[in-house]
């Protein structure tokens, strides 16, 4: 049975371009990495390198990038910008990969030029669902969309790696570039009523004071920060490990990331019903159980193909981030009903 959202042309429209984007985030956060090990021979501090500059923008330009958005409006226009921009990029690799001038230095510059357009692209993107979607269905287009999410987590790791198999790691990123376009091409045919512009200043001040004053956001943000850095942290060493040590082939490996997403899937497909019936806030604190859950495995499994103990710190780090939300109020958090026509 198709979903209700689904059958609404300008959200399944919406949709289709974010499930195209993710799995071609999936395909190159394999490629692109195992490019610099296959075809740049890399070490393991240029490893840590190329994971934190995929990740930096956040830092840098997180906030402001959501004020700026909110000021200029036209979110539409910016995520099709973003997604032409990223396709350019990755596009490059490929390139200079055949005319044998592909070094380190661009894949740097690629990476973080990446991360830069993809905030631009996620700060707009969370203002254009709910022009989209009515209040009242927002669970519902956010499973769906999260479930395309958990799905590309499965899938785009395995076709990144049998790509990279196939085609060498550099020309596997070229289905990356390819995806964006696509994602563009369905952006490009939607109109929704976007809200008005914001031309207040100080808001990333206002959002940071906002953090601030809110203990369940608090919450939320300090757990998902330290699972995210040992995460990070586990993500920079891991596919060095599995190629130079283990001398697992790139398809494999892909294959066992994609096995280790199965989790993510599962959970997007109870996550309504689990909400329902517990609470949102319960929901979210177990959603988060999981990943530690997945951390002790990869621990247990590094402890079995003797991982370094680096590997461990990650794992351990990982499991702390669902002990931080237990104190919290973020688990006794309910959704409160919404009644009402949805607003553009």
């Amino acid at each position: 049975m198709v979903p209700a959202l689904l059958r609404d042309r300008v959200f399944r429209r919406y949709w289709s371009a974010s499930t195209i984007s993710m799995f071609g985030d999936q395909i190159s956060g394999i490629a692109l990495p195992l490019a610099a090990v296959l075809a740049l021979h890399v070490g393991a501090a240029q490893m840590g390198y190329l994971t934190a500059l995929e990740w930096l923008p956040s830092l840098l330009f997180g906030l402001p990038a959501g004020a700026w958005v909110d000021r200029r409006g036209r979110r539409r226009r910016t995520m099709i910008a973003a997604d032409l921009g990223r396709a350019a990029l990755f596009a490059s690799i490929p390139v200079s990969y055949a005319l044998h001038a592909l070094t380190l230095a661009q894949l740097f510059a690629v990476t973080f030029g990446a991360g830069v357009l993809s905030i631009l692209f996620n700060v707009s993107d969370g203002t254009l669902f709910v022009s989209i979607v009515a209040p009242d269905r927002y669970l519902d287009g956010q499973s769906l969309v999260y479930g395309s999410r958990a799905l590309s987590f499965v899938g785009g790791p395995s076709i990144g790696g049998l790509l990279v198999q196939a085609l060498s790691a550099p020309f596997a990123v070229a289905a990356d570039a390819l995806s964006f376009l696509g994602s563009a091409f369905f952006m490009g045919r939607i109109r929704p009523a976007e809200p008005p512009t914001d031309d207040s200043r100080g808001s990333a001040l206002a959002g940071a004071r906002f953090i601030a004053g809110s203990a369940l956001v608090r919450a939320s943000l300090i757990t998902v920060a330290t699972i995210n850095f040992f995460n990070l942290m586990f993500a920079a060493l891991y596919l060095l490990y599995a190629v130079r040590v283990l001398h697992i082939r790139p398809g494999v490996v892909g294959v066992l990331l994609g096995m280790a997403a199965v989790g993510g899937l599962l959970g997007a497909l109870v996550t309504k019903r689990i909400a329902a019936r517990i609470g949102v806030g319960w929901a979210y604190a177990a959603n988060y159980g999981t990943r530690p859950l997945g951390a002790l495995l990869g621990g247990l499994l590094g402890s079995v193909l003797g991982l370094r103990p680096a590997l461990w710190v990650a794992t351990l780090g990982g499991m702390a981030g669902f002990a931080l939300l237990l104190p919290t109020p973020l688990p006794r958090y309910r959704l409160h009903a919404v009644d009402g026509p949805a607003r553009a």
